[in-house]
């Protein structure tokens, strides 16, 4: 403590001008066991504080309880404090939690020394507070429009990545700092896709004028491995990347977990052609004599507004094998399915029957394309051409408040399971961004799911109705095989079961001659 004026002078001057001194000497904060003790500041804290004053935009990558929230408090206290006519605005998701670093800001203040209080605070209330030399701070929730009109010194954006609608918060707020306003935006990650992770991941690209901060559990001094096995106990995959971790890809709430994300990311790759009338036309692999495969669509409006896209699967790997996407309007997607299906020896053929999809699929049926895809309507079940007109089948699949759960849920586990094989860029950065919203799967705000969407009807259609139509193949095969064999034992065993063994399709009929039932499989 300064014993005369002039060390009193000195000591104020050197806390102005050094955040990172005025906290480590004069500043104190409440712990929630120790109650109030001086800001002894931990060497990450420093850095941040440094960081804080030689760059104009900071965003800020963290886990939980760091004290990076009380850093960014004493922060502003030393900002207004020593500076004159500073406007600082804190938002937060909640209006309380803005609130709260507001408290923090002014209890730092209120336990400086006398001597060190160059401006009192002459105006205060619930969610702000002002200093004599004209500085002020205010708190608000996201959805309010405080700062929107006025110029800031300094914008706090609180837990950032959970806000909603961050983007036009952003642009709204963006020209109040074009007079050399600054920004701190801070938050623990909450999955891809968000304004947060943009912004963190473009600055790191040096795509921004944002200066990355990086803060995952392990730079806390005092904690080591003991620590994390036991805090993360009863903890789950994403909690522990979401709190402790700073991993974005496993943090949020996709569809697809985290660590799924991560495989599929590591192993996309780059088409072997890209091709078609726009060279949206990707293929890793050309068609092969002897391979089944499955097209299958989904259909655009056409106005530009959205794709109509296309995945090539191999029937028997689930290997994506080539996929469109592109805004193409409907009288043009059929000729182009027409042709990429003929070239994968006339895959079958899947399209959606919304209402634009009625439209190219009664285009193909004109084309007289022989392997569409033919469901009945009440039960969803696949059926052939044929069968569609005994039954009242219908040409396409039906994508319904009933089946739309079925098809994502149908897909999650074949990425699960590994089961299907992506090698698609476009379809990886669709999936990151595929998330749960008030309990539906779907594309984040302003992202696509179209390809998300046709992958999922593939996956359902692989998974269900192509196998189910298998397995009754190999059933018939196994009742004629026993028909031949025996008139005693019935042999139901199929392939892959043990004592399989195949039998030919003939029988020895009353007449003495050999008669093919072949035919019976056909049906």
């Amino acid at each position: 403590m300064p014993s005369n004026k002039k060390e009193v002078m000195a000591e104020i001057v050197r806390c102005g001008k050094d955040p990172v001194y005025f906290c480590n000497h004069h500043a104190k904060i409440s712990h929630p066991l120790k109650g109030l003790i001086p800001f002894d500041m931990y060497e990450f804290q420093e850095d941040t504080l440094r960081d804080f004053k030689d760059n104009r935009f900071s965003v800020i990558l963290k886990a939980r309880q760091l004290g990076i929230s009380t850093s960014v408090a004493a922060y502003v206290c030393w900002m207004m404090l020593f500076h004159r006519d500073k406007n600082v605005l804190i938002v937060a998701t909640k209006l309380q939690t803005a609130t709260n670093l507001v408290k923090k800001i002014k209890a730092i203040h209120k336990n400086l020394p006398s001597w060190l209080k160059i401006a009192n605070i002459s105006i205060d209330n619930r969610t702000s507070f002002e200093l004599s030399n004209g500085s002020q701070v205010k708190a608000s929730s996201t959805s309010g429009d405080a700062g929107r009109s006025e110029a800031l010194s300094l914008l706090v954006v609180d837990e950032a990545a959970f806000v909603d609608g961050m983007e036009e918060l952003w642009a709204g707020l963006y020209p109040t700092l074009s007079t050399g306003g600054r920004c701190i935006a801070l938050s623990t990650p909450n999955g891809v896709g968000n304004w947060f992770h943009k912004t963190y991941t473009e600055a790191e690209e040096g795509k921004n004028d944002f200066h990355t901060i990086c803060l995952p559990w392990e730079v806390h001094p005092e904690r080591d491995q003991e620590w994390f096995d036991k805090e993360t106990r009863n903890m789950s995959r994403r909690e522990i990347a979401q709190e402790l971790e700073c991993n974005f890809n496993a943090s949020g709430e996709t569809v697809v977990h985290g660590d799924d994300l991560k495989l599929i990311l590591e192993n996309v790759r780059e088409p072997e052609r890209r091709t078609g009338f726009d060279r949206n036309y990707w293929i890793w692999k050309e068609p092969r004599d002897g391979h089944e495969y499955v097209l299958v669509a989904d259909v655009a409006r056409g106005d530009g507004s959205d794709f109509s896209v296309a995945h090539v699967f191999d029937t028997h790997s689930m290997e994506q094998v080539a996929e469109y996407q592109g805004k193409v309007t409907p009288d043009m997607f059929a000729p182009l399915l027409y042709s990429i299906a003929g070239e994968y020896n006339d895959a079958l053929l899947v399209i959606e029957n919304n209402s634009l999809g009625i439209g190219v699929l009664s285009r193909l049926q004109d084309l007289d394309y022989k392997n569409l895809y033919y469901s009945v309507k009440s039960t969803h079940e696949y059926v052939d051409e044929v069968t569609a007109e005994a039954v009242g089948g219908v040409p396409g699949f039906t994508m319904s408040m009933k089946t739309r759960p079925l098809v994502i849920a149908k897909f999650e586990e074949f990425v699960r399971n590994k089961l299907i094989t992506i090698n698609s860029m476009r379809l990886a950065n669709e999936i990151k961004t595929f998330v749960w919203h008030n309990g539906r799967p779907q594309a984040m705000r302003s992202y696509n799911d179209d390809l998300v969407i046709a992958a999922s009807i593939g996956c359902w259609v692989r998974g269900t109705a192509l196998t189910a139509n298998k397995r009754e193949e190999t059933y018939k095969k196994a009742l004629l095989s026993s028909i031949s064999k025996t008139n005693k034992t019935l042999n139901t065993r199929i392939e892959g079961q043990h004592g399989f063994k195949a039998q030919p399709q003939k029988f020895r009929g009353t007449d003495g001659r050999m008669h093919d039932l072949g035919w019976i499989i056909k049906g």
